[in-house]
């Protein structure tokens, strides 16, 4: 599915109802903090011929409090809008978390982390 199909396709739905599902393995620190680990190149042989064999074939990307909390939470089955819910319920002081969590939520799309139940199903038809 290509990007204008994709792009269409999240114009016609609200985004509180968005399922977001993940694309990457994490790791939790010591401080109970999310650290992605995101390959380098998805295609094997692209990693047996660009990295080097002493070289680590992962990027880590290090989340905050909110975004370990928001990221825990995905799990392919919650939509946006239980994910800000529950993150409100836990943290009742934490003002505007809609948008707080739907733009961390883009965020994750744009950089490729997560991918969207909606848009799964619809590349299985294809």
């Amino acid at each position: 599915m290509n990007i204008f199909q994709r792009r269409k396709i999240l114009k016609n739905i609200n985004a509180l109802d968005l399922i977001p599902v993940r694309r990457h393995e994490h790791d939790i620190t010591d401080e109970n903090k999310v650290v992605l680990v995101v390959p380098k190149f998805e295609k094997n042989w692209m990693r047996k011929f660009f990295i080097a064999p002493a070289r680590n074939d992962n990027f880590k990307i290090f989340l905050d409090h909110t975004g370990s909390k928001v990221w825990l939470k995905i799990n392919g089955v919650k939509t946006s809008k239980d994910i800000a819910d529950e993150l409100l319920k836990e943290y009742p002081d934490m003002e505007e978390s809609y948008d707080r969590v739907l733009s961390f939520i883009s965020m994750l799309y744009e950089q490729r982390y997560i991918t969207f139940q909606q848009l799964l199903r619809k590349d299985d038809n294809m």
